[in-house]
C-alpha cells in the first residue's frame, strides 16, 4: 500500500427509524487534506466517531490503512490523531501538563514525550503559552492545544472534525494556517465542514455528503468542473497592480481553454475555462509568462458554492 488510507465500505448507522450514515463507501488514499463537506446534520460527525471506534456502525466496516478499526482497534488507530467536536482542557492545567497526561495515556516514554510536546507546540505556534494556564487561553488558543494532542503519536492519518467551529476570524484564520502546514509532512488529513470558504483554501478534494449518503468525491476542481452548467472551471487571478482592458480582451481571453474573462476590479479577474486540471496547469504557466503581477491563482469560492447548491437539497 502506497501512503496512507482510509476506507468507508457500506458504512450505515441507525438510532431507531432514524438513519445517520446510508451505505457510505469511501476510499482515500495518499498524502492530501480532503474536506468532508456537508450541511449540519449531514452524517459528517457520525462518519468520523465510526472510524475512531467512539460508536459501532450498524452495518459496514471502517479501515485505516487497510486495518478494521472496530476489529484491530489498537492497530487501526495507532497511526491516527483526531479531533472529535472541542473536548475541554481542564482550565487549572498547562499545556505542558494536559498533553503530559495525554502523552501518558498513549504509552509514550517520558523523555520521548518530553520532546515531542515540545515540538507539536511550536507546530501549532503555541510555544510562548506552554507554561501558562489553559484556562486563561481564548477557545481559538485551546483548539490549537486540541490539534497538538492530535500529533501527540506523529500519525499518518488526522481526522478533524469541523475544527474552525465557534471560533473567531482570527482563531478561524489561525486553526486554518496549522492544517495547511499539516499538509506538507506526508499526512493524510480528513477535515469534516460545512465552511465552503474553508473547503476552499485548504482542501485538495472534496466529498459531499447529504442524509447520510456520499454524493460525490473528487479533486476540487473536477467537482466544480462536473458539475457547472456549461462544463467550465472558474478561477479567479488575484493582482499586485492594476491591470488594463487590452490585457484582459486581447491576451488573456486568447489564451487555450479559455471560454470567458471578467475584470472584478482593477486588481482581479475570473477566468472561465475547459479542459479540467491539465488545462489550469497550462493556463497558470501561461499567465506567469505573462508577468502581469500575479500573486494568487485559485478557483473561486462561488464554483463550489454553485456545485454545493446543487447538490445539496431539501436538507434537514
Amino acid at each position: 500500500m502506497s501512503g496512507p488510507s482510509i476506507e468507508a465500505v457500506n458504512l450505515s448507522k441507525r438510532y431507531g427509524s432514524f438513519t445517520a450514515l446510508s451505505n457510505l463507501s469511501l476510499k482515500i488514499e495518499g498524502s492530501k487534506c480532503v474536506g468532508f463537506l456537508g450541511p449540519n446534520g449531514a452524517g459528517k460527525t457520525t462518519t468520523l466517531k465510526i472510524f475512531t471506534d467512539m460508536i459501532r456502525a450498524s452495518e459496514g466496516k471502517a479501515l485505516i490503512n487497510g486495518v478494521d478499526v472496530h476489529l484491530n482497534k489498537k492497530q487501526a488507530l495507532g497511526s491516527v490523531g483526531a479531533l472529535i467536536e472541542s473536548p475541554e482542557i481542564y482550565p487549572a492545567l498547562t499545556p505542558r501538563e494536559a498533553l503530559s497526561m495525554i502523552a501518558e495515556i498513549r504509552g509514550l516514554p517520558r523523555a520521548e514525550a518530553r520532546k515531542k510536546i515540545e515540538e507539536i507546540v511550536t507546530e501549532v505556534k503555541m510555544n510562548e503559552w506552554l507554561d501558562k494556564k489553559v484556562g486563561k487561553f481564548s477557545k481559538g488558543m485551546k483548539q490549537r492545544i486540541n490539534i497538538a494532542a492530535a500529533l501527540l503519536s506523529d500519525p499518518e492519518v488526522i481526522m478533524l472534525d469541523e475544527p474552525t467551529t465557534g471560533l473567531d476570524p482570527r482563531g478561524q484564520s489561525e486553526v486554518r494556517d496549522i492544517v495547511k502546514d499539516l499538509k506538507k509532512k506526508n499526512r493524510l488529513v480528513f477535515m469534516s465542514s460545512h465552511l465552503l470558504n474553508e473547503v476552499q483554501e485548504i482542501c485538495d478534494e472534496v466529498a459531499m455528503i447529504d442524509h447520510g449518503k456520499l454524493l460525490v468525491y473528487d479533486k476540487l476542481s473536477n467537482v466544480t468542473s462536473r458539475f457547472s452548467g456549461d462544463g467550465s472551471n472558474v478561477v479567479e487571478i488575484e493582482l499586485s497592480r492594476e491591470i488594463d482592458d487590452q490585457s484582459i480582451n486581447k491576451n488573456i481571453a486568447s489564451l487555450g481553454g479559455v471560454s470567458s474573462v471578467e475584470k472584478v476590479d482593477s486588481r482581479k479577474i475570473r477566468i472561465h475555462f475547459t479542459g479540467g486540471m491539465q488545462n489550469q496547469e497550462s493556463l497558470l504557466q501561461e499567465l506567469a509568462t505573462m508577468k502581469i503581477g500575479m500573486i494568487s491563482f485559485r478557483p473561486t469560492a462561488s464554483a463550489l458554492e454553485d456545485t454545493y447548491l446543487s447538490l445539496i437539497k431539501d436538507t434537514l
